[in-house]
């Protein structure tokens, strides 16, 4: 797919988010100018404005924490707090044209219910995590150490992650739950990674659907 520029009057926060976070670029290439989006953990509401300012995008972010929703008003960013876990209810079918889970999936606890809600919600649903097959975290691992580096920098006593995965882990969970992968970004060190992408990427960013 090809790349889209960034708007020449990009607000200087925004490039210092898409420097910050080099998913939010893959995530938005995949994004249509106008769409409806719904970003599920949405944090202080970075992403939302990003895809504002970035692709015109509308939509909700959910998060959960009291500070992240205040964050989310400071940004301008429309917030719904509640717990993820719970499921999305709250929405109908079909009534995002995405449904994005940025960095998240790896601290769900029930991984097959928010990925088949998200499904149901968005046409399509946009997935990014840490990959855990990553060429350090093995090696640390080796070591007898648990994997500590800029996309999983908790320790092993404090971290919110539950269910880390590596590519091919996630790529088999689709192929058996029934969802297609229509596109998928390997990231490391910011830059898109093509050759033995499980062992060399840190970041993966998938674009899904439902099979029908």
């Amino acid at each position: 797919m090809k790349e889209s520029a960034l708007p020449a009057t990009l607000d200087p926060a925004v490039v210092q988010l898409a420097a910050a976070r080099p998913d939010f670029q893959a995530i938005a290439r995949w994004i249509k100018p106008g769409a409806q989006v719904l970003d599920l953990g949405c944090g202080d509401g970075s992403l939302l404005r990003y895809l504002r300012e970035t692709r015109s995008a509308h939509g909700y972010g959910v998060e959960i924490n009291d500070e992240g929703v205040l964050a989310c008003v400071r940004n301008r960013v429309n917030v719904i707090q509640a717990d993820l876990e719970s499921g999305l209810s709250g929405f109908e079918s079909g009534s995002f044209d995405y449904v994005i889970l940025s960095q998240t999936l790896q601290a769900m606890r029930h991984t097959e219910h928010i990925v088949r809600e998200m499904l149901r919600v968005g046409r399509e649903a946009i997935v990014s995590f840490p990959n855990f097959g990553y060429w350090r975290h093995r090696l640390q691992v080796l070591m007898g150490r648990m994997p500590v580096s800029k996309s999983l920098p908790y320790q092993w006593f404090n971290t919110p992650n539950v269910h880390l995965c590596t590519l091919k882990d996630f790529e088999w969970f689709c192929e058996q739950h029934g969802v297609r992968i229509l596109e998928r970004m390997v990231l490391g060190n910011g830059s898109t990674v093509t050759w033995f992408p499980n062992l060399l990427g840190s970041i993966a960013v998938y674009r899904v659907e439902q099979l029908r």
